[in-house]
């Protein structure tokens, strides 16, 4: 892909002897859905803190805009760590804070915001996720999608450009957690943003994919559009989405 906006480059990482990601190479483009999925502990998570910063790996290099963010200082990387969105499986929110005081924190502590305009700021981003007049209401007295999508709200406060889905549908009805599909997209639409998703949703990877990273046991194994995922002759893959078990698996359980 030339010039992607986050690229990966011969990713290699251990923790303590156990390798976890081998020498994963990949790119992604601007204003793109990419979704990376694969079995438990293939490395999905591992390989989405590495790409929002959180992470350094063993060797390689983890690009954005053409700079490496893996020799950054912890200074450069908080500074870079402003122009993504993160938006946690569990939603990450201040069980304290209400929903506008959680939304209104990373615009009071990175974003240089006049203290007048936060409140408008705050009111905006939650109509954005569809929570029009929820600022005042606390997180024990959302419901679970509505925590995701104010979660969601608090992830684009600052208006990044890239923004990190950790599980979006986990634990989610099958009508809430198409609401937040569409959700994303429409917010990729409307703000022109690029979407990193891990996730292992079926029916949300069919909708909201535009490209799709596989991994097991820290290997990629596919990378390719929706449509190349599902007609991918590579017997993993197919697995994964004809929901079909491992043959290992069934032998065992005999």
């Amino acid at each position: 892909m030339p010039n992607p906006l986050i690229d990966v480059q011969n990713l290699v990482t251990h923790y303590g002897d156990r390798l976890i990601l081998d020498d994963i190479s990949f790119g992604v483009g601007e204003r793109e859905i990419f979704v990376v999925i694969g079995g438990s502990g293939c490395g999905k998570s591992t390989l989405f803190k590495h790409m929002a910063g959180l992470l350094r790996p063993t060797s390689g290099r983890v690009l954005y805009s053409g700079v490496d963010i893996t020799g950054m200082d912890e200074d450069e990387l908080a500074a870079m760590q402003r122009n993504i969105g993160i938006a946690f499986q569990s939603s990450g929110l201040f069980n304290s804070m209400s929903v506008g005081e959680n939304v209104a924190l990373p615009l009071r502590e990175y974003g240089g915001v006049d203290e007048e305009l936060i409140g408008p700021l705050v009111r905006l981003k939650l109509s954005l996720v569809g929570l029009d007049g929820a600022e005042n209401l606390m997180p024990g007295e959302l419901s679970g999608g509505m925590r995701k999508r104010a979660g969601l709200a608090r992830a684009i406060a600052l208006d990044p450009p890239v923004v990190y889905f950790d599980e979006p549908s986990a634990g989610l009805d099958p009508i809430m957690a198409s609401g937040l599909d569409q959700l994303i997209l429409d917010l990729k639409q409307l703000l022109g943003i690029t979407v990193i998703i891990v996730t292992h949703e079926l029916e949300s990877i069919k909708t909201v994919a535009d490209r799709i990273l596989m991994l097991d046991r820290g290997k990629l194994i596919f990378l390719g559009t929706r449509a190349e995922a599902l007609s991918c002759d590579v017997e993993r893959v197919r697995q994964f989405f004809d929901r079909r078990p491992d043959a290992s698996m069934i032998q065992r359980s005999a």
